[in-house]
């Protein structure tokens, strides 16, 4: 059985920081890319970054490129996002997910790239 599991989501005030985890189980985790999302209330998930499978490079979207960063042990089969100097618009349920084909005829940051999800976390970044 494939696993995601976030954790490390919690409320912080603004400038603050977190670190989520995602811990994967049931795949060969260096063969696949892993992608980092997040849904607002009232809003549609979006792609935060992801790291694709080959070199481990991780490209990131424009709201959060300087602040946040990720990082992947290949021996803990874990993924880490680093978010640093954190606003009130970061708050968002946060998921991880898995994809084997991640970039490879979209841009990484679509839903339908993935082939597994995790539970999501909650981020709540206080003004």
């Amino acid at each position: 059985e494939v696993q995601l599991v976030e954790s490390g989501g919690g409320l912080v005030q603004a400038g603050g920081s977190l670190r989520l985890s995602c811990a994967a189980s049931g795949i060969a985790f260096e063969d696949y890319a892993i992608g980092w999302f997040r849904q607002a209330p009232g809003k549609e998930r979006e792609g935060v970054l992801w790291i694709d499978n080959y070199e481990r490079d991780t490209f990131y979207s424009d709201s959060v490129k300087g602040r946040f960063t990720a990082s992947s042990d290949n021996a803990k089969n874990t993924v880490y996002l680093q978010m640093n100097s954190l606003k009130p618009e970061d708050t968002a349920v946060y998921y991880c997910a898995a994809g084997l084909a991640v970039g490879s005829y979209y841009s990484g940051f679509e839903e339908n790239e993935y082939d597994y999800w995790g539970q999501g976390t909650q981020v709540t970044v206080s003004s």
